[in-house]
């Protein structure tokens, strides 16, 4: 066998993985319209056109004014802002939030974010274990402001 025979042959197993990646387009993915102000487009989860085994990931589009009201939950998550500017509110302490910045909420903390702005702000968010939030239910259902 020669060299280059047994490199491939110790990657086939990654090959096989390679050849079972799963594509979409975010653009593609039905959004859902929230009362407080936001598009939601679960990417990866229950219900996705992906489901991850063990995580939940989404692309929010917060409208101008619009929020993620506050909320907490026993996930562990994090909120990537790809655009826009906006406040955050975590467990009562407040912070500016804007493109780049990325913010970690721990189980169980109380959190709010805020469109501040007169233009969109874009996150994503990703959390763990996998689940659907209740706050999307209650917001749906007009408990939740």
């Amino acid at each position: 066998m020669s060299t280059v025979d047994s490199i491939y042959k110790g990657c086939e197993s990654d090959l096989e993985r390679v050849m079972q990646v799963e594509k979409s387009n975010v653009y593609s993915v039905k959004g859902t319209d929230f009362p407080a102000g936001r598009c939601i487009r679960v990417l990866e989860g229950p219900g996705a056109l992906i489901e991850a085994q063990n995580f939940v990931m989404g692309h929010v589009t917060l409208y101008p004014a619009g929020c993620v009201p506050l909320h907490s939950h026993e996930q562990e998550e994090v909120y990537l802002i790809l655009s826009g500017k906006g406040v955050i509110c975590i467990n009562d302490e407040e912070q500016n939030v804007k493109r780049g910045d990325y913010i970690y909420i721990s189980p169980g903390f109380n959190h709010v974010l805020n469109n501040t702005s007169n233009e969109n702000m874009i996150m994503i968010f990703c959390y763990a274990p996998k689940s659907i939030v209740e706050h999307w239910k209650l917001e749906l259902e007009g408990k939740l402001k």
